[in-house]
Parts: structure tokens; sequence; C-alpha cells
């Protein structure tokens, strides 16, 4: 991934915030002579390993499972259209064009399939658990028939990657001046939507 250096963000905290808070990755694998792109959730076990480890699953039907590389699981963050409308510099000189702001981690690793039942159950309870945990009532593995858990455990092959980089990069309007900043986030937070108003909070140079 290209890197200005302005961009690079590499604190692990931040990091693994932005993988949990945006679980569904494009999950990129070198199979054979070829890359295969899959869109996975996964979970971030922070303490299993340096970088931690994402743990997911696909369909036993999907070939990715058979043939596994070196990979990349892309998480995306924030993202926003800039205009360039929003820089006081557009008034003061004319010299500014439009742009795209956004917040991704690259976890790099290669996988590894998991095919025990036991595993397999414990892995689905854990995600399950992970984006149940905000409903009023979470639905729970052991409120489906347990047969009927067993015959889905057959269709699914676990995923591990003990994650071996993780590569952060924040376009979040760091190479303006501070009243561009000021502008952008201004200019964000009258857009309104969800990612508009998450990227102003990201480009607002107080942000922590």
């Amino acid at each position: 991934m290209y890197m200005p250096t302005h961009f690079e963000e590499s604190r692990p905290e931040v990091l693994q915030q932005l993988v949990a808070a945006h679980p569904l990755a494009t999950w990129v694998v070198q199979g054979g002579a070829s890359l295969q792109v899959n869109h996975i959730p996964f979970l971030l076990d922070a303490a299993r390993g340096p970088h931690g480890t994402l743990v997911g699953h696909v369909a036993r039907a999907n070939p990715v499972w058979q043939s596994l590389g070196p990979s990349v699981a892309v998480f995306q963050g924030a993202q926003a259209y800039i205009s360039p409308s929003w820089y006081p510099s557009k008034r003061a000189h004319g010299k500014v064009v439009p742009t795209w702001n956004y917040a991704v981690v690259h976890a790099h690793g290669t996988p590894r399939a998991i095919e025990s039942p036991d595993a397999l159950l414990e892995i689905v309870t854990r995600l399950t658990q992970a984006h149940e945990a905000g409903s009023a009532v979470p639905w729970e593995v052991s409120d489906a028939p347990a047969d009927f858990i067993d015959q889905m455990l057959k269709a699914i092959v676990g995923i591990e990657i003990p994650i071996e980089r993780l590569v952060g990069k924040w376009k979040v309007t760091q190479n303006r001046s501070l009243p561009d900043r000021l502008g952008t986030a201004a200019g964000l937070r009258q857009q309104g939507d969800a990612q508009s108003l998450a990227m102003a909070d990201l480009v607002s140079p107080d942000r922590s």
C-alpha cells in the first residue's frame, strides 16, 4: 500500500480498534496461481500472538480454504469524499482539488483451516457473542436445536490468521493547513451522514 509518512498510523491499539469496529474484511488470499477475494467477518483475538489473531469461517463449498497461501485482510473504516469548497485556501488562491479520505487497516498473515467440530463450535459461539452483545435479547448458539447446529458446522470451515504485520493508513487531511482541516471537519459535519460524521472526528485537529 502506498504510504506517505504523514498518513501512516502505527499505534497497535488504534489499528485493533478499527478492526474490532469494522469486522467485515475484504480477504485476499494467494491460492495456487490466482488471487482469491472473499468478504469475511473476522473476530480479532488481540491476546494471541504479537499482533493478534483473526478468527472466522467460510463455507465448506468455498474452495478458498483448500489452497491457503499468504493473505491480507483489509478492514475499511470511515471514508468520505472531500470537497475543495470546504478549504479556506480555495478562497485565498484557488489551488485546490478534491480528494477522498479514508482510514484502513491491512492485516497480513498466512491462514490455516480448522475442521475440528469442537473448534468450529467455539468459533461460531465467540462470533455470535461478539455480534449479539448489543442486542436487547441476544441470540445464542444454544437457542437452536443441537442437531441443527451440528449440521451447520459440517457446512463450514474455520479460518485462523495469526497476524504477522498490521499496516494502518489514516488519510484524514493531515497534509492540509489547520484552517483547511477545520473547514473540512465543518463541511463533513454539515453532510450529516454517519460516514461523514465519523470522518469529521478523524479530521478534527484535536483528535487523540
